[in-house]
């Protein structure tokens, strides 16, 4: 496959942001659920409302980047969609990476507006920290367990990307 210019460009830029996105949203989600029991979303007995702020600004270096890399990785797997010469139809890798990335980012654009609500509480230097746990406790509750199926989904998009299945040969003549 010959590339352009731009994709010589954008490719490896969305390569670097999705592998950074992917391994901050598995930290952030395996970090966030040790905050809490494991029903009812209580906070675990050794967290008092004094340690929440520190955990908190402790937790904002991920989100930050979560909220820079998800967006450059959406908009440069478009860029790459609409200037690739590769055919959905002929690439089955390809649409099924492009169903999942289309599917979940509505969902994700959702969630990063409370992580973004987070994040400026965070920054503006004087927060409650009840307030940023009813956000983090929003996040997890809104769509359950969508972080999990979409963690997987992910995983298997690098999987479809390297594999490439359900290519099919054209005859070149």
């Amino acid at each position: 496959m010959e590339l352009s210019r731009i994709q010589k460009i954008i490719l490896p830029v969305t390569f670097i942001a999705g592998a950074l996105w992917l391994g901050g949203y598995v930290s952030r989600v395996l970090i966030g659920f040790q905050l809490f029991q494991e029903r009812d979303y209580l906070l675990k007995d050794f967290f008092n409302p004094a340690s929440l702020d520190v955990v908190f600004f402790s937790q904002n270096p991920i989100l930050t980047l979560t909220l820079i890399t998800y967006p450059v990785f959406l908009v440069g797997f478009l860029i790459f969609l609409f200037t690739t010469k590769l055919k959905l139809k002929n690439n089955g890798w390809l649409f099924i990476i492009t169903v999942i990335i289309l599917f979940t980012a509505p969902f994700e654009l959702y969630l990063l507006s409370i992580d973004y609500k987070i994040f400026s509480a965070v920054n503006s230097g004087v927060f409650n920290p009840n307030d940023i746990l009813t956000l983090t406790i929003k996040r997890f509750k809104v769509l359950s367990s969508f972080p999990i199926i979409e963690i997987a989904s992910y995983f298997a998009v690098i999987c479809m990307f390297i594999l490439k299945p359900f290519t099919k040969k054209t005859n070149e003549n």
